[in-house]
This record gives C-alpha cells, sequence and structure tokens, in this order.
C-alpha cells in the first residue's frame, strides 16, 4: 500500500516538473510511509525517498516504513538537511507545504537548501489522498463504528444537571476504550441556548430538561477519523422542536440523495439549502453541508454555496446541515457517505429519529 503511495507521488511530481518534494504535514507522512511519529520529514528525490527523524523515532520507523530509507538524524530534521549531500543538488526544483511551515522553520529550509528552487505545492498530497482505496475506507468505517457505539453509549449516561464538559469527557473515553487513537477534533457538546453555536465546544454549562443537546464528534483509528452529529431532547420535546428537527432530517435525506460520482459540491449543498429555505430558514443556516475526511477531518471536496469541487467514485464525505436560533438552540444531523458506483453509502448506524430522553 505505502511503496504503491509513493510509487504514485513520485509520477505526479514528475508530471509537475518537479525533482523533489518536501513533505512536513505529519498526517501526510503518515499517508504516504506509514511513518507514526510526531517529528520527521519525508523527503523525495528525483529517484528515491528518505524519511528523516531522530533518536525518539528511528527504531519504530525502520518497522513502519514502507517504501522510503530511513535516515537518522541527531536534532530536528530541518537543521540537518544541509548535512546530507543528497539533497544538495544545484537547481533542483523541490516543492514544500507552506502552510505547515513556521516563518522560522522556512528559513531554516531555505539556509539548508540554497542550492535548490522552493516551490510552495500545498494540496500536492490531497491528489492521491481524496480517493480512498478499499483498505482506507475500512480503516474510517471503523473510525465510524466507534463514534456510533460511544454515541449509544452516552445515551444512557445522560441526564439533567450534569455538565457539558462532563458528557464530553464520557463521549471520549468511550471512544478511547473502544479503540479511538484520539478525539478526531474537538468535541462538541452545546446544549439550550449554545445549541445554536455550531462549534460550541463543551462548557461548564449544565444541561437541563427541556434542552437540544448537540453531539458533533469523531474518533481516530489507526490516522483515520471519522465525523458524526446528532441532536437529541432531555425530556419531551416541545412541537417547535419537533419541527425544527424534521426540517433538518429531511434537509439532510435530500443532500445525501445527491451524493454521487460527478455531481458537483453546489448541487449537493443547493439540495439541502433548498428545503431549509423552502420552510422558512433560509437566515438561519450560515455554513457549508458538507466536506471530505479521510486522514483530516477537512479535506475535499467541499460541499457549499461556493464549492469548485466536483464528487467522484472512492471520495468519503460528510452531510451535515443544520438550523441555528440565536437564544433558543439548534438542530444539526451529520453522517459520513462514502461514494459508490451505486450512489451515495450511509456509513453511520446511529438513529437519526428525534430521540426524547
Amino acid at each position: 500500500m505505502y511503496r504503491e503511495r509513493i510509487k504514485k507521488f513520485q509520477a505526479y511530481l514528475k508530471s509537475e516538473n518537479m525533482d523533489g518534494f518536501i513533505v512536513n504535514r505529519m498526517a501526510n507522512i503518515r499517508y504516504l510511509c506509514g511513518f507514526s511519529g510526531d517529528t520527521g520529514l519525508l523527503i523525495f528525490t528525483d529517484r528515491k525517498a528518505f524519511i528523516l527523524c531522530d533518536s525518539r523515532f528511528f527504531e519504530a520507523a525502520k518497522k513502519e516504513v514502507k517504501g522510503a530509507q530511513v535516515v537518522l538524524t541527531k536534532s530536528h530534521p530541518l537543521t540537518e538537511l544541509k548535512e546530507l549531500k543528497q539533497f544538495q543538488k544545484k537547481n533542483f526544483r523541490y516543492g514544500y507545504e507552506a502552510d505547515y511551515l513556521l516563518c522560522s522553520q522556512l528559513e531554516t529550509l531555505r539556509e539548508a537548501l540554497g542550492e535548490a528552487i522552493l516551490i510552495d505545492s500545498k494540496g500536492a498530497v490531497d491528489v492521491l489522498s481524496t480517493i480512498k482505496d478499499k483498505a482506507e475506507v475500512e480503516l474510517i468505517q471503523k473510525a465510524v463504528d466507534i463514534s456510533d457505539v460511544a454515541f449509544d453509549r452516552i445515551l444512557g449516561y445522560l441526564k439533567p444537571g450534569l455538565r457539558e464538559s462532563e458528557v464530553c469527557a464520557e463521549l471520549e473515553y468511550q471512544m478511547k476504550m473502544l479503540g479511538s487513537d484520539k478525539p478526531a477534533f474537538d468535541t462538541i457538546v452545546a446544549s439550550g441556548y449554545r445549541a445554536a453555536f455550531p462549534h460550541g465546544v463543551a462548557s461548564s454549562k449544565k444541561i437541563a430538561r427541556g434542552d437540544l443537546v448537540t453531539f458533533d464528534f469523531g474518533a481516530t483509528y489507526k490516522g483515520y477519523v471519522s465525523d458524526i452529529t446528532r441532536t437529541v431532547v432531555i425530556g419531551k420535546a416541545t412541537q417547535r422542536q419537533k419541527r425544527i428537527y424534521n426540517i433538518v432530517l429531511k434537509a439532510q435525506l435530500a443532500a445525501i440523495k445527491k451524493v454521487k460520482a460527478g455531481v458537483h459540491g453546489t448541487a449537493v449543498d443547493a439540495a439541502a439549502r433548498n428545503v431549509l429555505d423552502t420552510a422558512g430558514f433560509k437566515k438561519n443556516f450560515g455554513h457549508g453541508t458538507g466536506h471530505g475526511i479521510g486522514i483530516y477531518i477537512h479535506v475535499q471536496p467541499f460541499m457549499g454555496p461556493r464549492s469548485t469541487d466536483t464528487l467522484k467514485k472512492g471520495m468519503v464525505v460528510t452531510v451535515e446541515p443544520g438550523i441555528y436560533i440565536a437564544k433558543w438552540g439548534g438542530v444539526r444531523i451529520e453522517d459520513d457517505v462514502l461514494i459508490t458506483n451505486k450512489g451515495p453509502k450511509v456509513l453511520n448506524k446511529a438513529p437519526k429519529n428525534l430521540l426524547e430522553l
């Protein structure tokens, strides 16, 4: 798997007239060669690939890395590039990931490769990682399964009087016990009026009877993430809560139905937005309808009013419309969806009917 990715990336570099590439985003390094350490560089020359790491990760790297030669450095790999002759060829065109380098690190890189021409090539690894192979889909499905089971467990724990932060801690604990490496992102537990905050990470607010509670969370399994949102009611739902919930669910199902290879991201967004607009909530949905997931929580394609992406077979995307009403609350429902030859395949199994707890 990793050797094949290395070869594909080398072919991509050749097509872009680059002599080499410096991969400095750690998740991209793991994707390409299997290295799981938190400090290192993956460097491509015209014919070879090298993973540079210090003594903390050297032995593990020799076991993990496939398709690249492991090189031991005495300190941070960036500072030692200038000592390694294989990277000192004059006028070599090296791509690098500028978005993931500090200004000071970029200066170090320029000093180390003074004879090279450096090219900001952000998104280069995305060319490969956007389309998932069978093994990647299986890992994402495992992360999805972990989040589904964790949600089921948290339903039995949830009750009035608990702080959002307490519920968050329990949810993340359950994911960890189920095999998650770590949360895929900062877990959102937003209750009552705070459910109107699309990114309302857990606070010290106590959950009260009658509150809508929105959970937006994900697991990470062997480097691959899931992203699920569910909204529940503590106690019996009001008619207004039921109505708004059902509108969001209708919008989500309409958008999922639109998720097919060849469909533009704006079309998926429009499918959800049309339902919300027709119901009178045009001003209550301010974010995009979804995004790709994989080794990161936000990757192409993006599905919103300004999307420039077209969906392709093998992509895994989220579909997550919502309605947010200030000082009242909000509802969001989100699933992870695989694009197949037969259309959308929803990976989540957690219930989507309105749960009254």
